[in-house]
C-alpha cells in the first residue's frame, strides 16, 4: 500500500552542534565579572556617600582643622616671603592681619579660604586671591574698589565712584573708619551726583585742599565747605571756580584758612564775608584782610 504521507529524511546527529563557541564562553564570564563589579562600584559609592554626609555633619572641619595642625607641626616649610600685589587704599598692615600668619610660620599652618574671605571683607577690597607657592612664599592679589569719596546721608557712610554710585554694600562704620582719613567726606542728599565736580576742583588746588574736612551739600544747589579748624566756607552755586581761586590767592598771600573764623561767605561775587570765631572786644581786633594781589 502506497503511503500518502512521506518522513522528512533526517539529517544525522552532530554532538558538537549546540555546543557554544570559546568566544562566546570569553563573553560569558566577563559579563558575570562585570556584573559583579557593578554591584561592587555601587557599594562603594554609597558607603563613600554615607562618609561623606557624616564628615559634613559631625565636623569634618574641625577634623581637617586638626589634621592641618599637625602637619604643620611636622613641616619643615616656613613662611619667608609674603607678596601683595594690587594695593593702593588699602594698608598693609590690614592685609597682613586679615592673612592671618606671618613671617617663620608654617607654609601650611592656615587656611588659604579663610584668609581669602578676611581679605575681601575690608572695606575698599573687591576680590582677593591667596596663593602659597612652594617652599616658602604667600602671593596676595587684591583688586580694589575705585571710590572717590565717602557719601554721608541720613547717619549712614557708603563709598561713592565718580558718578556717584555706590561701590560697596558694606556700610562705612567705627571699626573700618581708616578710611575717613584717605578719601573726602561729602554730605547731604544729592552730593553723590555733584561730588566729582567739587572734589576735582579741589584737586587744582592743594593748599586749600589740605584744609578740607567735608563738602555739604545745600539744599541740592549749591557747597559749603567745612574745614579743619572749623571754619566754615560758603561757595557760591555754580561759580565755585571763581570761588576758589579767589580763596587760592588769598591763602596764599594772608594765610587766611589759618585764621580763627567761624565762616567765609564767598556767595556774592564782588565780595567776601568774614565772620570770626569770637566778636572783637576792645583789647581785640580782628586782622584786616587786603584784597588778593594781582599776579
Amino acid at each position: 500500500m502506497v503511503s500518502f504521507f512521506r518522513k522528512r529524511p533526517q539529517e544525522p546527529f552532530d554532538p558538537y552542534g549546540d555546543r557554544p563557541s570559546s568566544m562566546s564562553l570569553f563573553w560569558q564570564r566577563q559579563k558575570i565579572f562585570l556584573r559583579r563589579l557593578s554591584i561592587l562600584g555601587v557599594v562603594c559609592f554609597l558607603l563613600a556617600g554615607a562618609g561623606w554626609l557624616a564628615w559634613s555633619s559631625q565636623g569634618g572641619h574641625r577634623l581637617a582643622d586638626s589634621l592641618r595642625s599637625r602637619l604643620a607641626a611636622l613641616d619643615p616649610l616656613r613662611i619667608q616671603h609674603i607678596i601683595i600685589t594690587g594695593r593702593h587704599l588699602t594698608d598693609e598692615s590690614e592685609i597682613m592681619e586679615a592673612l592671618g600668619t606671618g613671617l617663620n610660620r608654617s607654609l601650611f599652618s592656615f587656611s588659604v579660604e579663610d584668609a581669602r574671605e578676611r581679605i575681601d571683607a575690608l572695606p575698599f577690597i573687591d576680590h582677593s586671591t591667596v596663593e602659597r607657592h612652594l617652599p616658602d612664599t604667600i602671593n596676595i592679589t587684591v583688586e580694589e574698589k575705585n571710590p572717590i569719596a565717602i557719601w554721608q546721608m541720613e547717619g549712614h557712610f557708603v563709598l561713592i565712584n565718580q558718578k556717584g554710585d555706590t561701590v560697596s554694600r558694606q556700610e562705612l562704620t567705627a571699626h573700618n573708619s581708616s578710611v575717613f582719613r584717605k578719601l573726602p567726606l561729602v554730605v547731604g542728599a544729592g552730593a553723590n551726583l555733584e561730588a566729582n565736580t567739587l572734589i576735582t576742583l579741589l584737586d587744582q588746588f592743594p593748599d586749600l585742599n589740605s584744609h578740607t574736612l567735608a563738602l555739604i551739600r545745600i539744599g541740592q544747589r549749591r557747597w559749603n565747605i567745612l574745614m579743619q579748624n572749623g571754619t566754615t566756607l560758603m561757595l557760591p552755586e555754580g561759580a565755585e571756580a571763581a570761588a576758589l581761586s579767589r580763596l587760592h590767592d588769598y591763602q596764599h598771600d594772608y594765610q587766611l584758612l589759618d585764621r580763627p573764623l567761624k565762616t567765609i561767605d564767598m556767595r556774592l561775587p564782588d565780595r567776601m564775608v568774614i565772620h570770626p570765631t569770637t566778636s572783637p572786644g576792645a583789647d581785640q581786633e580782628v586782622p584786616p584782610v587786603p584784597p588778593p594781589s594781582e599776579n
